[in-house]
């Protein structure tokens, strides 16, 4: 039963009744053979770039869909409940644009960003380290400049769509100052730019997750976004969009796992009736349901505080944990209810079970969450809670 949905706009209505069809139609029938064999659906990116399906949190001036965060991320949502790999990548690849957008020059926007959110680039965001994952500050990575160059040296671990991206953002030190770090977009064919083999995962399978190496990279200086300096700013303003895309994803995941487990409990029988009609599998479905409801309500919340300009980080990290979290025991109850069906792979409950449990890693761990949640209220002790008017889109 797919979720019932209130968009902002009658173009959002649409959209999202497009991307419920491209999933049902091109992602459905292929998503199992894909995660069983680990094979990268390179072509579907193209297929949703070619949809706009990649640029609509942008502004359109740039190339972007103009919708807002209030929508997109519902229709990634729709991705992440018939495959979660592909949700990860738009959500990474929606990041991965978010320093040129937002911080790089008119002419540099002009130039590359185009074909970024048009889908005929693919990208990856470069910020973890193997000694530096929460703590991006302590990084190694660095770009020295030489002459009209940025030479990079260093690695960075965990990058989503290492070794099939078109272009990476970099983020690497470029200066001994512990913020002292820039933000920079280099191509995927630049010399001493070598991609290991890809990590052998629990789940997500279909999404190529690799460290990337840079060897005395050269990088031409024009490829600098922002200044120096301003990447650690760039990173952790582009994390809280990113992270309101994992729980997106998350809370699709989540759906995907309710909506098979409903339709396997109105069919499965046991003492002559469905086990929907016994009181502890149609509990367990109730939590279910409660724990999915919750998560969208409190994505949505922090997609229309962005959506108005106002400051959300507290919000998507209370979004990115509840909705993790939830994920993680929304699968794991759907297994439950499949029984011993559940714990084989000709169901993809399992599946589900596994691609729940990352999502409480990455884009921030949830005690990273739960340090931020923290910070902010410790911040806000004392003042008088915001009011503020909802602008009318």
């Amino acid at each position: 039963m797919p979720a019932s949905r209130l968009l902002p706009t009658a173009e959002g209505v649409e959209l999202v009744r497009l991307v419920r069809d491209i999933a049902a139609k091109e992602l459905d029938p292929r998503v199992d053979q894909a995660e069983a064999e680990g094979a990268f659906p390179r072509d579907v990116f193209r297929t949703l770039g070619a949809a706009g399906l990649l640029s609509l949190p942008y502004p359109e001036e740039h190339g972007g869909g103009g919708l807002g965060y209030e929508t997109y991320l519902q229709a990634l949502e729709e991705i992440g409940s018939v495959w979660a790999s592909v949700g990860v990548g738009v959500s990474v690849h929606v990041l991965s644009c978010f320093g040129l957008a937002q911080f790089g020059t008119d002419e540099q926007r002009r130039e590359w960003l185009p074909a970024m959110l048009g889908g005929e680039l693919l990208g990856a965001y470069c910020l973890s380290e193997p000694h530096a994952g929460s703590d991006p500050a302590a990084m190694t990575t660095r770009a020295v400049r030489d002459g009209g160059d940025y030479v990079l040296t260093g690695a960075k671990a965990w990058t989503t769509h290492g070794g099939h991206a078109d272009f990476y953002q970099v983020m690497a030190r470029t200066s001994a100052d512990r913020k002292g770090i820039s933000c920079f977009l280099v191509p995927a064919d630049t010399p001493g730019l070598v991609v290991d083999p890809p990590e052998r995962k629990m789940g997500l399978m279909g999404s190529a997750t690799a460290t990337v190496r840079f060897d005395g990279a050269r990088i031409p200086a024009h490829r600098l976004l922002g200044e120096e300096g301003q990447g650690l700013r760039i990173a952790l303003s582009a994390l809280d969009a990113g992270r309101l895309g994992i729980a997106a994803v998350a809370t699709g995941l989540a759906q995907g796992a309710l909506d098979r487990s409903l339709d396997y409990a109105h069919q499965r029988e046991t003492f002559g009736r469905p086990i929907v009609e016994h009181q502890g599998v149609a509990f367990m479905l109730a939590d279910m349901e409660a724990a999915v409801q919750s998560a969208r309500a409190m994505l949505l919340h922090a997609a229309r505080l962005k959506d108005q300009g106002l400051p959300f980080s507290k919000e998507a990290a209370v979004a990115k944990l509840v909705a993790t979290d939830n994920a993680m025991r929304v699968t794991t109850d759907a297994v439950q209810i499949f029984g011993g069906y559940g714990y084989t792979r000709d169901f993809p409950l399992e599946r589900y079970m596994r691609e729940a449990k990352v999502m409480q890693i990455f884009e921030g761990t949830n005690q990273i969450q739960r340090v931020v949640i923290s910070r902010a209220l410790s911040a806000a002790a004392g003042r008088p809670p915001a009011l503020v008017e909802r602008k009318h889109v």
